[in-house]
């Protein structure tokens, strides 16, 4: 990635993004200050029951394979400002770039090269190491202020006040606003 080999990729299809760790990114001497495009939208699910905001997003060059037989794309990364045990997550933009097919069962990862298909090889080691790393990450994190407040505000409210309505929606005391009748919903 951008002249370093990366080690420690989580290949995740699941995830609709690609994410890249401002430690990593220190980490390969990349001064990435003027690199950076605002990025304000947050994403889930990376930092256990928050919402992250990244810092921004860069896009920078990817190889996968060998001097013979390789694929370089560029790669568009959201860069994120806390630790993980990856240098970075690649996610469905860079499968569909680089026309990449996992087979998670046999930690391979399949894409097509200049002289054939490139057959790469994860560790279960090292997958091993990461996973009880994040583990860890996650049992001595805690939770930012802001959620906290909101649980503590909501522990002192009474069984009355959390109670949800089992009112049909036709009975709701909600009436649609006369300014919105000529949204287009889709």
């Amino acid at each position: 990635m951008a002249g370093s080999q990366l080690t420690r990729v989580l290949i995740d299809d699941g995830s609709g993004l690609n994410l890249l760790f401002m430690s990593t990114l220190k980490k390969m001497g990349l001064d990435i200050s003027k690199m950076l495009t605002p990025s304000k939208a947050p994403f889930y699910n990376i930092v256990q029951g928050n919402a992250a905001t990244p810092l921004g997003s860069v896009v920078l060059p990817g190889t996968f394979g060998t001097k013979d037989s390789y694929c370089t794309e560029y790669i568009k990364f959201e860069v994120a400002d806390f630790d993980s045990s990856y240098h970075a997550i690649l996610g469905r933009p860079a499968f569909t770039k680089f026309k990449a097919v996992p087979h998670y069962i046999y930690l391979l990862l399949k894409i097509p090269g200049k002289i054939g298909v490139l057959t790469l090889r994860g560790h279960l080691k090292k997958l091993y190491d990461c996973d009880q790393e994040a583990i860890e990450y996650v049992t001595t994190s805690r939770v930012p202020e802001p959620s906290a407040e909101v649980l503590t505000a909501a522990l002192k409210l009474t069984n009355m006040e959390m109670e949800i309505s089992n009112q049909w929606l036709s009975q709701s005391r909600v009436k649609p606003n006369p300014s919105d009748v000529g949204i287009k919903t889709i």
